[in-house]
């Protein structure tokens, strides 16, 4: 890092090409399990308290009615999508470290308190902190993961450590069968030991993210430089250590940045509305319509299997766990390609096939030629696909955007998704099924299987070829010196 002496506020610094030339070590996996289990903690969450949901009802402390369960999911999904807003808005004011340790502490102190809980309100109110907690881990983990990990590594990285999520839904259908046995636990013990578990592994994790340093991309931008490249030293002498062999050679020019900047929210709106507007329709077309199928899917998955194929509720876990299963090995399997074969192409077509699917599976139910198993089967399969396309929509959104803003990016679409998939797809598909018509229910699915379609479309239209990329190169900071940053689409 140097200061130019002709511009006394303008710095030369090459923190970026120092990051992205790192091989993948011990410190890269370390960053992945510390930041990126709290999709692993959301999936537990939203599974474990779905499959839940009978013994809290039945609870002789919480006396919940059936409306009233349905009002805690919505507190959940309200705190998640507040607490995106707010911590997202601090991550990018703050920085990444603060805040990814603050949401998990809020975490596991409203996890653990969930499972004190003794009426309505009290298990309500800690729903939604926990949804807090969760909704602002999302900004400040994808921000600090995609500023670490070198570029070439982001994308798959990325998806797999968003596809993640089910693993943590594999592990609440399997921890629900088990919390839920009256041979092991009384119910009520069951239920609150459920939540009390998940507060212990958040504090795991708050122990573990002492070891990750601040971001140094945000330090550089922030007029801290100087701490910036102090980090990035520690992170090479560490990484050589650890390799037992010389660092590549640095490549590329070095990134000019002004240092005297210190209000971005005119340049964030200008940069979100008109200088990247593509890019935020872009965003908003892949987040909705994942968000919609998601969540439409998702949470009336035990209410489709318990209707219309007498699938007893206290097995509804076993069906879950094989589609949560191929949930994660779809980012897996075809992760390396959205690095290698590109973002737009895959982006494009997982989406377009996701929607394929979804309409065809809605037919044949329609017709009613699936049995549970197949029905369980033809979900997977879609959403093997759709998957890796969710997980493409928060990388997308996470690298699209300068980086003063990407903790805020992040947040408003994550906020907008969930609230759009959270509310409408449910809604929907719970009135749909609430009908008892196959029929009926045929358009729910070619609704969802329209918007993955129309998404894909927009991608092919739109989509930005970020892969192996530099983050900076992508999208130029708002703080960037040099003329001509404003240019990409």
């Amino acid at each position: 890092m140097t200061r130019l002496q002709a511009q006394p506020n303008v710095i030369a610094t090459d923190v970026p090409a120092r990051l992205d030339r790192l091989p993948w070590c011990r410190f890269h996996w370390l960053v992945i399990c510390a930041l990126g289990i709290t999709w692993i903690l959301d999936g537990l969450e939203v599974t474990l308290v779905g499959s839940l949901s009978a013994a809290i009802a039945q609870s002789p402390v919480l006396r919940l009615s059936t409306a009233q369960v349905g009002l805690t999911a919505s507190a959940y999904l309200a705190g998640a999508v507040l607490g995106a807003l707010f911590f997202g808005w601090l991550t990018d004011r703050l920085g990444r470290k603060k805040l990814f340790s603050i949401t998990v502490l809020i975490y596991l102190i409203a996890t653990l308190a969930s499972g004190l809980a003794w009426n309505f309100w009290s298990f309500g109110l800690f729903r939604f902190f926990t949804g807090a907690g969760i909704g602002g881990e999302y900004a400040a983990v994808n921000a600090t993961i995609q500023e670490l990990i070198p570029a070439r590594r982001r994308g798959f990285t990325d998806l797999v450590v968003n596809g993640s999520f089910w693993l943590g839904a594999a592990l609440g259908a399997l921890g629900a069968v088990v919390v839920l046995d009256p041979r092991l636990l009384p119910p009520e013990i069951g239920w609150r030991l459920a939540f009390v578990i998940g507060g212990a592994i958040g504090f795991v994790i708050l122990l573990l993210r002492r070891f990750i340093p601040e971001s140094p991309r945000w330090l550089m931008t922030h007029g801290r430089p100087e701490e910036a490249a102090q980090v990035v030293a520690e992170i090479e002498q560490r990484v050589a250590g650890e390799t037992g062999r010389p660092l590549p050679e640095i490549r590329g020019k070095p990134l000019l940045l002004r240092t005297d900047v210190r209000s971005w929210f005119m340049a964030s709106v200008h940069a979100l509305f008109a200088q990247y507007v593509r890019r935020t329709i872009l965003g908003v077309a892949l987040m909705a319509a994942q968000a919609f199928c998601y969540n439409a899917v998702l949470f009336t998955y035990a209410l489709m299997l318990t209707r219309f194929y007498d699938i007893p509720s206290g097995n509804v876990g076993l069906f879950i766990l094989p589609f949560a299963i191929g949930n994660f090995l779809g980012p897996l399997v075809l992760g390396r390609l959205f690095d290698t074969v590109g973002r737009r192409t895959m982006i494009t077509i997982t989406y377009a096939l996701s929607g394929i699917l979804m309409a065809l599976t809605g037919w044949l139910f329609a017709a009613g030629l699936l049995t549970a198993v197949q029905q369980t089967a033809a979900w997977t399969a879609i959403f093997f696909v759709a998957s890796a396309a969710a997980s493409s929509a928060y990388l997308t959104v996470g690298e699209s955007f300068p980086l003063e803003i990407r903790a805020v990016a992040i947040s408003l679409f994550y906020a907008f998704g969930t609230a759009v998939g959270g509310i409408a797809g449910p809604a929907i598909f719970g009135a749909l099924i609430e009908s008892g018509e196959r029929t009926q229910i045929l358009w729910g699915y070619l609704l969802g299987g329209g918007l993955m379609i129309a998404a894909a479309a927009v991608e092919a239209a739109l989509g930005v070829a970020a892969e192996r990329r530099p983050l900076e190169e992508v999208a130029p900071p708002l703080s960037a010196a040099s003329v001509g940053n404003s240019s990409a689409p």
